[in-house]
């Protein structure tokens, strides 16, 4: 049943994606305040975003989570452990944002927390994301919009990806053809056709993207991330090694479709033969498989009444100057931009969306699009876990 939202209202939205790098917190505030979503879909959506907060997830608690990825002894036990720490971290990252809506006069309606997946499997029926929702409730004291994905997956979809949707909202353009891509762990599209074209949004997700880079990072420099791409800069790309990563099967399967660490994962890392390759080279090699795939997809699956005009980055992978730069030459002809440039900081779009599904969820509105996802329609998501 929807909830009336009254003005003043404003949103959390909490992240913590397949990087496993931190936890992001949103606080919005949303331009309509008459209860509906979009009431003019040729008028974008035009989120407020008022304070940010970041917070490294704990060494342990990471790498705790890591090895939940896969089976473990006692690891029932183990994950509600993990699942109340991360939880704990989410009511820590809100805790100042609470404080920042207070300040400015506002009152928290939800806060959407995604939760840490830890295994994606929608083939087999569901998506698990650790967290206890009624813990963040409890902690504080605001009503909490959790497990966003399942109920997309028991409509036969693959509950990801759920950005596009919000994505559309945003940045959809009367004339211009938009592709946005958003460069977390794991890196998906959201093909926008002009308005006046009338056909769908899709999106999906194109294969790994910083996951990779992260996770090579971390064997070779003891470092989690490459700063600016410049590890991946200082090496040349092993031409026979990337023709190897791109016979991935997942690269030629059709949308919808979705994947994360359950394939591009340390078992994917490990079956590779990197042994005789320099560093710097398997990590200019990552970077281009990641440029090279996305790319690909863009042209194959983006492109089906009209090449994109434009594409626009988000999400951590934004921020490597190597990574874009070779987006950019696998793209001639494509203006390649960054979200800020269309007015949301890419670095937080994600969480932004989360709060924006959690007023979907207390409107009653849908939060998924059923062309992204394969669900077999439209499908209020969430479940509410009041304060």
């Amino acid at each position: 049943m929807a909830q009336p939202i009254t003005h003043g209202a404003c949103f959390i939205g909490v992240m913590s994606g397949t990087s496993l790098d931190g936890i992001d917190a949103a606080l919005v505030c949303f331009d309509s305040t008459d209860n509906t979503c979009a009431p003019d879909p040729a008028t974008p959506l035009a989120p407020q975003l008022l304070a940010t907060q970041s917070l490294d997830i704990p060494v342990p608690l990471r790498r705790q989570l890591l090895a939940l990825h896969t089976p473990t002894h006692d690891e029932l036990h183990l994950s509600a452990l993990a699942a109340r720490d991360i939880t704990r971290c989410y009511a820590e990252a809100c805790a100042p944002l609470l404080v920042a809506a207070a300040a400015k006069g506002y009152r928290v309606a939800a806060i959407g927390c995604h939760g840490q997946t830890v295994r994606h499997r929608p083939e087999s029926g569901y998506s698990l994301q650790l967290h206890q929702p009624a813990l963040l409730a409890e902690l504080t004291g605001h009503t909490v919009i959790a497990d966003f994905r399942n109920r997309d997956i028991a409509a036969g979809g693959q509950g990801a990806p759920l950005v596009p949707a919000f994505h559309a909202a945003c940045f959809q353009h009367p004339e211009q053809h938009r592709v946005i891509a958003n460069l977390g762990g794991i890196a998906n599209l959201t093909d926008l056709p002009a308005l006046s074209s009338g056909d769908a949004v899709t999106g999906f997700d194109c294969g790994p993207g910083n996951m990779l880079l992260d996770a090579w990072m971390r064997r070779q420099c003891g470092l989690p991330f490459d700063n600016d791409g410049k590890f991946a800069a200082s090496g040349q790309v092993n031409a026979a090694l990337l023709e190897r990563l791109l016979q991935e099967p997942y690269f030629a399967l059709s949308p919808p479709k979705s994947t994360g660490r359950d394939l591009f994962g340390e078992a994917w890392l490990e079956s590779l033969p990197l042994t005789e390759i320099a560093a710097q080279d398997v990590q200019a090699t990552f970077s281009a498989l990641t440029a090279n795939s996305l790319a690909q997809a863009l042209l194959r699956d983006c492109s089906a009444s009209s090449k994109p005009d434009s594409l626009w980055l988000c999400g951590g992978g934004a921020r490597n100057v190597d990574l874009v730069q070779r987006i950019e030459q696998a793209l001639p002809g494509i203006h390649v931009g960054l979200t800020d440039q269309l007015g949301l900081p890419g670095a937080w779009i994600e969480a932004m969306a989360f709060a924006w599904l959690a007023r979907q969820t207390l409107l009653g509105l849908p939060g998924n699009l059923p062309q992204v996802t394969g669900a077999a329609g439209l499908r209020i998501l969430g479940a509410i876990y009041p304060a």
